[in-house]
């Protein structure tokens, strides 16, 4: 075989592979999350929802090469739990817009959700590289508040959630640099409170009290909170201001969802930290026997789980 020949097939051969790795990443997520039912939506929020993917896929067919359609048309897939849709869309998009750091964030949150960190964690790296020297961006909501006030960036939810997709997977470190980023795009009070709400559990974690001490001093009474008041309770807890009996009260009276997931599992890890090892995982038992698993405090709960677990069985 001529040697020019040798060399065309080999390209071939691994160009063929990436491809095939490429849909293995995309099409075939592991179980058992890839085709589990999302958490329940009223008969009315499913109608409205489903009557956005239309909407969405309507102005994808007149502009396909339309990068907010293509966009919009993933977050819309998503939202219902239509996760394996929405990855295929967003990688369209990666494919059609390789430079557009907002298919990788977005293609990134849904590796989440599914459980691939690994492929969350290679999306939200791209993402941090693209992002680099260039402006920030607001990112508009596509589940508005009650002010219809959007309040999160590009940026914002690249770093916040490349920080998240370390922290479930316990390299601290790391989290603890990409929160540090986050932060400095936290321009308004309910980034400020998510972003540091994580950034001091990241730093208990490594066992660096002091430092997270310090981090509430940025953490005043008042704060004009739209969205992220769980968060923000959590943080008058570490400050003293309000007491783990009267948070767990309160949350435990609001219907299951993501907001009460991310309080419990905040005061979970508080008992971790005061080495109450199994209120902590009476707690995270408790996350992990509701159907919101999507949520950010289940999917840490989850994890946490595994590894309390895991190292009980090396003992």
């Amino acid at each position: 075989m001529k040697p020019f020949l040798s060399l065309f097939m080999l390209i071939m051969a691994v160009g063929s592979l990436a491809g095939s790795l490429s849909r293995l990443a995309d099409d075939n997520l592991p179980p058992p999350y890839m085709n589990r039912p999302a958490p329940p939506a009223s008969a009315e929020a499913a109608k409205q929802m489903e009557r956005q993917i239309a909407e969405a896929r309507a102005a994808y067919k007149a502009n396909p090469n339309d990068a907010d359609a293509i966009i919009w048309l993933g977050r819309r897939l998503a939202y219902p739990g239509r996760f394996k849709e929405a990855i295929q869309v967003f990688s369209e998009g990666i494919r059609k817009f390789p430079d557009d750091a907002r298919f990788y964030r977005h293609r990134g949150h849904r590796y989440i959700t599914l459980r691939r960190f690994d492929l969350a964690r290679k999306d939200f790296e791209s993402a941090a590289a693209l992002i680099k020297g260039k402006s920030d961006e607001v990112e508009p909501d596509g589940q508005p508040n009650a002010r219809n006030i959007p309040t999160s960036t590009l940026q914002f939810n690249i770093w916040y959630h490349l920080g998240l997709t370390y922290y479930l997977t316990a390299e601290y470190k790391k989290a603890l640099a990409s929160y540090r980023e986050c932060l400095k795009v936290s321009k308004n009070p309910d980034a400020l409170v998510a972003t540091t709400h994580w950034l001091y559990m990241t730093l208990r974690r490594l066992n660096r009290t002091s430092e997270s001490n310090l981090l509430l001093n940025s953490i005043d009474s008042g704060l004009a909170i739209i969205e992220n008041d769980g968060y923000y309770q959590l943080l008058l807890m570490y400050k003293g201001l309000v007491t783990e009996k009267w948070l767990l009260e309160h949350v435990l009276k609001q219907p299951a969802g993501a907001a009460s997931h991310s309080v419990m599992y905040g005061i979970g890890n508080w008992y971790l930290y005061d080495g109450r090892r199994d209120e902590a995982m009476a707690i995270f038992k408790r996350i992990l026997s509701t159907d919101q698993w999507t949520s950010f405090g289940f999917i840490a709960a989850e994890a946490d789980m595994n590894r309390l677990r895991s190292k009980a069985r090396t003992i």
